[in-house]
């Protein structure tokens, strides 16, 4: 029995880890339909920000749910007025664009911090299930987890800058026509799709550390999840970080770690060969 319950709390653990490092890039690319490169390392920055204030004094949980998401969010905003915004509706100009921002990024932080790993003890210890233990933080990042995706379908369904946005996205002509701005839409949008990104890689900090180079170890995962979710942005995500992460947790315990990340790939292209638009393509299209 103590061993079920370590699996089912470790899946809870796996899925929140993909939808966490995914939420970010399902903001930018399912909303704005921009492939952004540089999503693995707006990862980075948001644990080194987390790193650095938590280091200079700043209690660890202001340093992961305040400074990230602000200095992330900051950096994007910036990227998007000077790049990303004369990129829009030109896809490989955008994926060209934010590959090298990627590149850039990296090798300024590999500058500022070396080629070093950085991290943060995770706090508040370990929940023994028997014989078994799994640390109280990756279960707190569960609950994070579905608390964000829970105000990010609130924000999206019930206020008004939700439906203006999606509005926006859906017909960027019609709205102008209506007095609204695209431009400052899509701004906020990408501004707000970097600080959830940069509130992930905090959140991922203490477990993983943080090196310069750690965003091409997420990048991939996040794509995959986002794209295999279709075209729902919430529904989406969630229900394919829930499958994939079911698959490699079932065969991490099965067999090796190893294998569940191979098994999460193979399922993912299965998937997309199956299922062309994505989960939601298929089922829960009204969802959002």
């Amino acid at each position: 029995m103590d061993y079920i319950v370590i699996i089912v709390l470790q899946l809870a653990v796996t899925v929140a880890n993909l939808a966490l490092i995914a939420a970010g890039l399902a903001i930018v690319f399912g909303m704005m339909r921009v492939i952004n490169f540089a999503h693995g390392e707006f990862l980075m920055l948001g644990g080194y920000a987390a790193i650095v204030s938590h280091r200079a004094g700043v209690n660890l949980w202001i340093a992961m749910f305040v400074v990230a998401p602000l200095v992330v969010g900051a950096v994007g905003a910036v990227l998007e007025r000077l790049v990303i915004r004369r990129l829009y509706g030109r896809m490989i100009d955008t994926m060209l664009a934010t590959w090298g921002i990627s590149l850039a990024l990296i090798g300024l932080v590999t500058v500022v911090f070396g080629n070093t790993v950085s991290g943060i003890s995770p706090p508040l210890g370990s929940l023994e299930v028997g014989r078994y233990a799994i640390g109280r933080y990756e279960l707190l990042l569960a609950v994070v987890c579905a608390a964000l995706y829970g105000g990010g379908w609130l924000l999206l369904r019930r206020t008004s800058f939700g439906l203006i946005a999606r509005g926006t996205m859906q017909n960027r002509t019609m709205a102008a026509a209506l007095g609204v701005d695209p431009g400052r839409v899509y701004a906020v949008t990408f501004a707000a799709g970097a600080a959830v990104t940069g509130l992930a890689g905090a959140l991922i900090a203490p477990i993983a550390g943080v090196v310069p180079t750690i965003g091409a170890a997420y990048i991939a995962k996040a794509f995959i999840t986002v794209i295999s979710g279709g075209a729902a942005i919430i529904a989406g995500t969630l229900s394919s970080a829930t499958l994939l992460g079911s698959i490699n947790t079932a065969f991490a315990f099965a067999f090796s770690p190893v294998l569940g990340e191979v098994a999460l790939l193979a399922a993912a292209v299965i998937l997309l060969r199956l299922l062309p638009q994505g989960i939601t393509g298929r089922f829960f299209r009204k969802s959002l």
